[in-house]
């Protein structure tokens, strides 16, 4: 998590100090925004951190895709699904798009 009163700071400063930065980097596995003209401009962060967070991404891409899976399993159960070819033409006759029937 990125704390607010040490986790910003200058580019310029980075460069004077990247050792002393990168230990610490090592150290909290916390994120530094660096700001040139005290804007935000890039987030540096240590390399395993950054691995827990590519994970932590990816398991919950996997949980979402699976609820959606789960949730479409569910419907089809209860029945509130209905043909392709169904839905496709009420959609077509809702918004006036002609269709041929092949």
């Amino acid at each position: 998590m990125l704390n607010l009163s040490s986790g910003i700071d200058s580019l310029t400063n980075f460069k004077r100090q990247t050792a002393e930065y990168l230990s610490r980097l090592h150290k909290t596995g916390e994120p530094v925004v660096l700001t040139v003209n005290g804007k935000a401009e890039v987030v540096v962060q240590d390399a395993e951190a950054y691995q827990k967070l590519v994970e932590a991404a990816a398991k919950a891409d996997r949980d979402e895709t699976i609820k959606a899976i789960r949730e479409g399993l569910a419907d089809v159960t209860a029945k509130r699904t209905k043909p392709a070819r169904v839905a496709l033409k009420a959609l077509a006759k809702k918004y006036g798009i002609p269709t041929t029937n092949a």
